[in-house]
């Protein structure tokens, strides 16, 4: 098989899939090749939050773009992705977090993201089902959540409908450039070519980066997800603790069946070698007694169902969004470290914009691969000096 387009995407989760969609809606020739089946890993086991807030003001851009497509998902893509904005709260126990949560706030509204800040009487008559060790809480009333085993592959079918070749089960093992573009070989020795390439392979994006001279140092965990016994429908807001201490990060959302999504704290293993990640139970016990710590009367629900995938990780928990610095044509897009689900689609139109017109008014400098080739050559550098010496 020796197949052409204008752009191959190499990853069919969420980013690769809306990339494409946006790009055939500018009329680009696109291919994706996904390991497996479309939203398959990150993308399809995450929380399901589409949340702004708490992101790095750098990311806000993108994000704002992604609840607009968000908020018209229904329309774009002729099916239901149980988008739902109900609203998203984070709530602290520290004083210093309550601190941040109004410097955050004050930051953020020139970005497009308003927050309401509350502490003492006013969050408790608000919410008066938190814990009384709550000290603080930002509400952001326009986020809400989708559910992440729809979304991705929607978007695939919706770029297929459009002209977008999805292919499946197709796992790349080489990308080389040569003249006019580049050639991508899958594991079964099939040939694609196109003018540009985009890898947005999350936890294997680094083997790919890695042939073309741009190694960085990402790393596979797993969320710790859970799902509890479906009870009343009462906790509207998506809820989640910020705080510094990771044992304390936990978040959950209640879906309108009833059932409510928990996830948080310490990850859990994961495995690129295998695709396979797993839940500790031990995890999930810590998980349930912070829990109990932020809405007590989470106590006595079940636990019916515990999963996880394989999610990629960047040391400054920033992905990498943008072209290659050693290949014309070549872009980026991975190592969202456990963000990526909301801003995905935001990241997908940037992109193609990106690609068909070679310029987009977002900045995206803080999000390019060669803030780890710095950071490699200096230690080179520094280890033939120690060497020498």
């Amino acid at each position: 098989m020796n197949e052409r387009a204008d752009v191959i995407v190499i990853g069919g989760g969420i980013v690769g899939t809306t990339t494409a969609f946006f790009l055939r809606r500018r009329k680009r020739s696109v291919i994706v090749l996904e390991r497996g089946l479309t939203g398959q890993q990150a993308s399809g086991v995450n929380f399901g939050g589409v949340r702004r807030q708490g992101r790095a003001l750098s990311q806000l851009a993108m994000s704002n773009r992604a609840l607009q497509t968000w908020k018209r998902s229904r329309e774009l893509l002729g099916e239901d992705v149980e988008f739902l904005p109900s609203g998203h709260t984070r709530v602290c126990y520290h004083a210093h977090d309550a601190e941040y949560f109004q410097r955050y706030a004050d930051e953020a509204r020139a970005h497009g993201l308003d927050l309401e800040v509350l502490e003492g009487r006013a969050m408790f008559e608000r919410f008066p089902f938190l814990g009384r060790e709550v000290l603080a809480a930002s509400v952001s009333p326009l986020d809400g959540h989708a559910n992440p085993r729809l979304a991705a592959p929607a978007f695939g079918r919706a770029a297929a409908r459009l002209g977008a070749r999805i292919v499946e089960n197709t796992e790349v093992v080489h990308i080389e450039k040569e003249a006019g573009g580049f050639r991508v070989e899958s594991a079964a020795g099939d040939i694609y070519r196109a003018e540009q390439v985009l890898v947005c392979a999350g936890a294997w994006a680094n083997t790919l980066s890695t042939q073309l001279g741009e190694p960085v140092p990402l790393v596979a965990r797993g969320p710790q997800m859970a799902v509890t016994e479906p009870v009343p429908y009462v906790f509207q807001h998506s809820m989640g603790v910020y705080t510094t201490v990771k044992a304390e990060s936990v978040y959950f959302r209640q879906i309108p069946r009833g059932n409510l999504v928990l996830g948080g704290g310490p990850p859990g293993p994961a495995d690129i070698a295998t695709r396979r990640a797993g839940v500790l139970p031990e995890n999930t016990v810590a998980q349930m007694a912070q829990f109990r710590r932020m809405v007590p009367a989470l106590g006595p629900l079940h636990v019916i169902r515990v999963w996880s995938g394989v999610e990629s990780y960047l040391p400054d928990s920033e992905p990498v969004i943008g072209p290659s610095t050693k290949a014309d044509g070549l872009f980026y897009a991975f190592g969202f470290s456990g963000s990526g689900f909301q801003i995905g689609p935001g990241v997908g139109e940037t992109l193609a914009e990106l690609l068909d017109t070679g310029a987009t008014p977002i900045p995206l400098d803080s999000f390019s691969i060669q803030r780890f080739q710095r950071g490699a050559s200096a230690h080179a550098e520094s280890a033939t000096s120690e060497t020498s010496s």
